[in-house]
């Protein structure tokens, strides 16, 4: 791995920190069209690609520039409590009858794992999802079990893709064949963004090397509409005939298929607003106190990260009697919206300020996204 570049890369960058925001952007934009240039004279990457992942990354760092003038982007005093038509109880929405049958149910499905992480916060090496947790099978080797059982069963081909990081990517690619002809399985991997170092606000990597470890970042989960799109794969299963993606960490193993969530989603109650977006939220408990949680924020859900709370406002978020549901990050999304709100180019999700600090001494930050925080987006939208 290289090592980082520590002093000497600071006094390179002058600092935009100071500079009006338009005049900031401009000369972030230069120094993006400079890691172009530089990777178009090594043939390092796939130029075109690049390019677009660059572009995500600028509406990301317009946004954070716009953030930090006008400060917190949630008015604490604009929360108000959850209505009993924002958050259904499950046995609300599993009581009607299947409106069709089983199998044709799940032809309308496609399953999506978020299989971007490492596995360094259990203490292992490699994609999070390689790890054994029971007689040797993998997070991965159970997931597709699940899914094969599911379409054994019901006698479906539910489709199941996996959206990698370039963390990922390489090493799930290699143990794929143990499973292509056990399930349909799609591969695609998310973005990639540079970070920011954090004294000048200028990109931190000098080059595309993304194997370095430390110039380039996956920019979080809410990366998977864009990159889903970009793979193709939205307008495919949209061909096919899809109507739902169910989106959920690939290490969470009890996130699994439920026929009465998706007959709620494809076969609504009457008189009632078709739901585009369903997050799964549980009871919130003491341990929980730094998830996401679901409020009614000027007449629409939004998802709060504990990211986003104001620092006064840190204990009153912890608790359990005023923010009682937890975002389990198990979503179900109506692909034709997906495509709506991408074509219209009018979806929005808050950006995340994530600060690091690099071997060498380097503070740097990293701008994310989260899938849930697109809920607000969605008509008819309900936990």
């Amino acid at each position: 791995m290289a090592e980082p570049p520590t002093t000497p890369n600071l006094e390179r960058h002058k600092s935009v920190v100071m500079l009006e925001n338009d005049d900031a952007l401009q000369i972030v934009r230069t120094d993006l069209a400079n890691l172009v240039a530089t990777a178009a004279k090594t043939n390092s990457c796939d130029i075109e690609e690049l390019r677009k992942h660059l572009v995500d990354f600028e509406k990301l760092f317009t946004q954070f520039l716009a953030h930090r003038k006008i400060g917190n982007n949630i008015i604490w005093s604009r929360i108000q409590p959850l209505q009993t038509e924002n958050v259904h109880t499950y046995q609300s929405v599993v009581e009607a009858p299947l409106a069709t049958t089983k199998g044709d149910l799940l032809d309308k499905l496609v399953v999506l794992k978020l299989n971007g992480g490492l596995g360094t916060s259990m203490g292992c090496v490699g994609p999070k999802s390689l790890i054994s947790v029971r007689n040797d099978s993998t997070f991965l080797d159970l997931t597709v079990q699940l899914i094969e059982c599911l379409n054994k069963k019901h006698n479906s081909d539910v489709p199941l893709v996996l959206m990698n990081s370039f963390n990922t990517h390489e090493e799930t690619q290699r143990v794929r064949f143990k499973y292509d002809k056990r399930v349909d399985l799609h591969m695609f991997q998310q973005s990639y963004h540079p970070r920011v170092l954090r004294e000048t606000l200028r990109p931190f990597p000098v080059n595309v090397d993304l194997k370095d470890g430390v110039s380039w970042y996956p920019p979080g989960h809410g990366d998977i509409y864009n990159s889903l799109k970009r793979s193709g794969l939205l307008e495919r299963f949209l061909e096919e005939g899809k109507e739902f993606i169910f989106i959920s960490n690939i290490d969470n193993l009890g996130a699994t298929v439920d026929l009465g969530i998706l007959n709620f989603l494809l076969h609504p109650p009457k008189d009632s607003v078709p739901a585009e977006f369903v997050m799964e939220v549980t009871n919130k408990t003491r341990s929980d106190v730094k998830g996401g949680t679901l409020i009614n924020y000027e007449g629409n859900l939004h998802l709060l990260e504990f990211a986003q709370v104001p620092k006064d406002n840190v204990d009153e978020f912890k608790s359990i009697k005023k923010f009682k549901v937890f975002n389990t990050n198990n979503l179900w999304v109506s692909l034709r919206a997906i495509k709506r709100l991408l074509d219209e180019e009018t979806m929005r999700v808050e950006v995340i300020v994530n600060r690091k600090s690099l071997d060498g001494g380097v503070n740097v930050i990293q701008l994310e996204t989260a899938a849930g925080a697109a809920i607000k987006n969605f008509n008819g939208a309900v936990g």
